[in-house]
């Protein structure tokens, strides 16, 4: 009898001690048989909060929803075709079909301008994607234009063409690594030099161009290897080149406009080689017209600013 109730005491001191947050001591003891007198194991949750909450669902009545970890399948699945347009371009180039390969970078491109915009707007951005969406772009335009440019024309320079290839690769990847780490303190008007999918596209438009019009990679070595210089160096530059983050595509605008858009695709498909090579010359310079006219002004040239910069009455 004693026994029993010497048993039953223990059995409710330790019962208290575990509603309260304190462990006991455990021993290698026999199994019980019947549910009388077992007491669950606390799991890593119950240990970060009180026993008294009762588990997942008082944690989700106080706010504080359980997820399991993944990744969004929309948003990552374009990142994904972008990527596999890179290792196609590369494929592509090694086949020396090199109008396949500039063409597969550009659909890399198009690619990556929607990713992003369809987690924005499907509420799907995480951490994860945005590295995804880094070494997806590493690939699509640092190592995939610098081997297609290299196998086309650089190739016959001997340590100058490598070299010219690797400074390009290299920018690529030292752009995306400021993107990544400067994205809180730049201004969102401006890109902090060439973006990556622009330097791709003046590589692969001039190849593509190039053979397009009969032109021999050989032929063009040093206008190649100028070409892939200045694309890899802009990139690391602090030249400001105009974002385009400022248009709203959900705002209504004139009639007009749409009939431009309808414009610029008549344009771009007439001669896709000649428009769009064009139209990245033209971008690719433009930085340094905004860089030299902020100078004039007397303006920061610099983008990464702490404080907002003020507004000229006189403009």
């Amino acid at each position: 009898m004693s026994a029993q109730v010497s048993n039953s005491g223990l059995h409710l001191i330790s019962t208290v001690l575990l509603q309260n947050g304190f462990s006991m001591p455990s021993f290698n003891r026999r199994k019980v048989k019947s549910g009388r007198g077992f007491v669950p194991k606390f799991t890593r949750l119950s240990r970060h909060h009180p026993p008294h909450l009762g588990g997942e669902a008082d944690i989700q009545g106080v706010g504080m929803p359980l997820r399991r970890r993944g990744i969004y399948l929309l948003p990552n699945a374009f990142t994904t075709a972008n990527l596999f347009c890179g290792f196609y371009a590369i494929v592509m180039a090694m086949n020396l079909k090199f109008d396949f390969a500039a063409i597969a970078i550009f659909a890399a491109m198009l690619l990556d301008s929607v990713d992003g915009r369809v987690a924005r707007l499907t509420n799907t951005q995480s951490e994860f994607g945005a590295q995804y969406d880094s070494l997806a772009d590493l690939l699509s335009f640092g190592a995939a234009p610098a081997l297609v440019v290299y196998e086309w024309s650089l190739r016959g320079l001997g340590k100058w063409g490598w070299l010219a290839a690797f400074v390009y690769c290299a920018g690529a990847a030292l752009r995306l690594a400021r993107f990544n780490t400067n994205i809180a303190v730049v201004d969102k008007r401006y890109f902090q030099g060439l973006p990556s999918p622009a330097s791709a596209a003046l590589v692969a438009g001039f190849v593509w161009l190039m053979d397009d019009l009969g032109f021999a990679g050989p032929d063009l070595s040093w206008f190649a290897w100028s070409i892939t210089l200045y694309a890899g160096l802009t990139m690391v530059t602090n030249v400001p080149f105009y974002s385009f983050k400022e248009i709203n595509f959900r705002k209504s605008v004139p009639f007009i406009s749409i009939f431009a858009v309808v414009l610029i695709f008549v344009l771009i498909s007439s001669d896709p080689p000649k428009v769009l090579f064009g139209l990245f010359v033209l971008y690719g310079l433009s930085g340094y017209a905004v860089y030299f006219w902020r100078l004039w002004k007397g303006k920061p040239v610099s983008i990464v600013q702490t404080e907002p910069e003020p507004v000229d009455e006189r403009d």
